[in-house]
């Protein structure tokens, strides 16, 4: 028996399958196939490739949320609630897709509870107090969980110990006013937070004012999913608007993992939801927690994931997020090495895709850090704007020698916390403007990006590089190597596979 796990109808659209022995085989998102960023529907391709790694012929469906729940909060919202929408639009996509997928029983699931067992059922912990904060479920804004496995059967336990619900919402908070700088909410939340470096939060206080009717049980003054008021903030500088927001929000997410140490009966902290990528808030989990997991999707892609393990019911085999498509053939890094040497910068794309935001050697552009024209020249390529930072990838054994991890994170494997670099005049294509990076460090695992950092390191006495995903803004990343060599066309720049 397989378990695939949907997640679709809203945005982000991605397809997960785990085996009858917990392995994960396969989990991809929608909008590389489709080439449409944020796509919200799957698309056959990717169908057809998921399907391909299952070894055996009968399988379930699991749905990550419940429409009818969904359907119910937006006749209370004043969404679109076409009963047409529900089922033909939203679980499943056109009946061509259906049809793939063999008109099999849909199972659907609570969003958060998705949200939950992704974390849960994918963390090396045997208990955890869960922790979900993303912009809205069917109902649910906030949810905090108990979890943990029943002795007998090995199934995963979830019993909620408090929430918060719509339209009292961090995540509508966040995304309210990356809508109010001029960014696209549901998109380029992750550039707000990238602004709030540049910024003063002076306005902080009018922010809690005006919006905020009480932080310790995180409800707002307003509707936030219609956005913020007319005029609010009005004349303000927008990079001191970010780094206020930045202030609020994080004070808010203090608020919930207090509650949740409180309420939790585990020392382990799982924490997910969309607000989980927000990887400056996350340098405080450990004033709370000494041992956390996010799952590197914690978003409503990963749910798929999410959706996938609840049908399964017990602990996943997780050993890292390259779970996606396969571009075969050996990790190219003697090639990598001396275009790097060389041109100081270059593209790869080599084995299975990314399962997250986050690129992580397998579809990511590769850049020595130390130069200081390196950052414009990749914001160049990337067609992103020029305060935006970038990341470094460093050997696990060295990143305490060059950044100033948070307490809680030993490691950041999956890009999860923003540190302090220790020298960043050494490195300023990695450093944001406040001196902090968003570290991605590398375990000895044997994978094709330790075997790079490693020879580089011999080479050049730097255990880094830049690490950006490989594509240009407004695109998903590279998937298959169609993907890799029109990149190399538009943009001149080598990827190699």
């Amino acid at each position: 028996m397989n378990y695939i796990g949907i997640s679709s109808g809203f945005h982000d659209a991605a397809l997960s399958i785990v085996n009858s022995y917990g392995e994960i085989v396969f989990a991809g998102h929608s909008e590389r196939y489709s080439n449409f960023k944020h796509d919200s529907h799957l698309c056959l391709p990717l169908i057809t490739d998921a399907k391909s790694y299952m070894d055996e012929d009968d399988y379930e469906v699991h749905y990550y949320e419940r429409p009818w729940l969904k359907y119910l909060r937006q006749l209370r919202s004043g969404e679109d609630t076409r009963l047409r929408n529900l089922f033909a639009k939203n679980v499943i996509g056109a009946s061509t897709v259906k049809h793939h997928l063999g008109n099999k029983t849909v199972h659907t699931h609570n969003h958060h509870l998705s949200h939950a067992s992704a974390g849960f059922q994918t963390s090396p912990f045997d208990d955890a107090t869960v922790v979900i904060i993303d912009a809205i479920g069917e109902f649910d804004t906030i949810s905090i969980w108990d979890a943990s496995y029943d002795e007998d059967t090995g199934r995963a336990k979830y019993k909620k110990l408090w929430g918060q619900t719509y339209p009292d919402s961090i995540g509508l908070f966040y995304s309210a006013m990356t809508a109010r700088v001029g960014l696209r909410p549901l998109d380029e939340e992750y550039i707000l937070m990238g602004m709030a470096a540049y910024g003063q939060s002076r306005h902080s206080g009018e922010i809690y004012d005006t919006l905020v009717a009480s932080a310790r049980e995180l409800r707002f003054d307003t509707n936030l999913h219609i956005g913020v008021p007319t005029k609010f903030l009005e004349g303000a500088d927008n990079m001191d608007i970010a780094a206020s927001t930045q202030i609020v929000t994080e004070h808010l997410i203090q608020h919930v993992i207090s509650k949740a140490r409180m309420l939790g009966r585990s020392k382990n902290l799982v924490y997910g939801g969309g607000v989980a990528l927000n990887c400056l808030a996350n340098r405080l989990l450990g004033n709370y927690y000494d041992d956390i997991w996010i799952m590197p999707n914690p978003g409503d892609a990963g749910s798929s994931l999410g959706a996938a393990a609840l049908g399964y019911g017990c602990k996943l085999q997780w050993t890292d997020a390259y779970l996606g498509h396969d571009i075969k053939g050996e990790y190219p890094v003697n090639s990598l090495l001396d275009h790097l040497l060389r041109d100081k910068i270059v593209g790869v794309a080599s084995g299975r895709a990314e399962f997250g935001p986050r690129a992580l050697g397998n579809r990511s552009l590769l850049a020595d850090p130390r130069g200081l024209e390196i950052k414009d020249k990749v914001n160049e390529i990337k067609q992103r704007q020029k305060f935006r930072p970038f990341a470094p990838v460093i050997l696990e054994e060295y990143a305490d020698n060059y950044f100033d991890m948070p307490a809680g994170f030993n490691s950041s494997r999956y890009m999860q916390c923003i540190s302090d670099c220790r020298t960043p005049d050494l490195f300023p294509a990695i450093v944001h403007a406040d001196g902090s990076s968003r570290v991605q460090t590398v375990p000895k695992d044997g994978s094709g990006i330790r075997e790079l950092l490693e020879k580089w390191f011999v080479l050049t006495g730097c255990p880094m590089l830049l690490n950006t995903s490989l594509n240009v803004r407004g695109e998903p990343m590279v998937n298959d190597r169609s993907d890799a060599d029109r990149f190399e066309q538009l943009y001149g720049i080598k990827v190699l596979s």
